[in-house]
């Protein structure tokens, strides 16, 4: 994305390589899950929105900054989908992910998949970890890169898989790890699809 609405920050291992911490320094609103404003406190920043249903919270924050905290006790869903209805709610549709990997594989698969959920309620939406970016996709889309770049796909609705650029071919797969570890050959590459999948392109 050229330009971003808001960043939201999940309670996953904090940021430290150069393109996410780019990303939440620039950010014009900043929404962090729960314990992720702890981190974003530790590092000297003060969060636009604290949302979530408090159980991570530090009780010193919670004090200090209750007039930012946006309480949710919905259990059926996770913090990081309540932040993002909360920004879609006020218009902000194109927001980009950090901190939602990391410290437990369950939260970290959990926080993934749901990428294709918000990119069906209308968001334009990215993931970026400290090694690449998930981008949810539907239908035929091409991406920027340099040639020799690292690219997995996993689909999830996805027919008639096909690449141009990419250094295997693409065929309809039916597990995720079927699409992993390809490569740009060129510094574009585009799949053609029809349906849903998602985009990993290593930094």
């Amino acid at each position: 994305m050229k330009q971003i609405d808001a960043v939201i920050l999940a309670n996953g291992e904090y940021p430290t390589s150069p393109l996410p911490i780019r990303i939440l320094k620039e950010a014009p609103y900043v929404v962090c899950c729960d314990g992720g404003a702890d981190a974003y406190i530790a590092q000297g920043h003060v969060p636009h929105v604290i949302i979530g249903d408090g159980d991570s919270l530090s009780e010193e924050n919670r004090l200090q900054y209750a007039a930012l905290i946006h309480y949710n006790p919905d259990q059926e869903t996770n913090d990081q989908t309540k932040a993002v209805q909360f920004l879609m709610a006020q218009g902000k549709n194109r927001i980009a992910i950090l901190g939602a990997t990391g410290k437990r594989e369950d939260h970290t698969i959990g926080n993934i998949s749901l990428l294709m959920e918000y990119a069906r309620m209308g968001a334009e939406i990215r993931m970026y970890t400290d090694y690449g970016v998930f981008i949810p996709c539907k239908d035929t889309c091409t991406f920027p890169c340099r040639a020799g770049q690292q690219v997995s796909i996993f689909n999830f609705t996805a027919r008639h898989l096909k690449s141009e650029g990419l250094r295997y071919p693409l065929y309809d797969f039916t597990s995720w790890w079927q699409g992993t570890l390809n490569e740009s050959t060129a510094p574009i590459f585009t799949i053609e699809a029809e349906g849903e999948y998602l985009v990993f392109i290593t930094s």
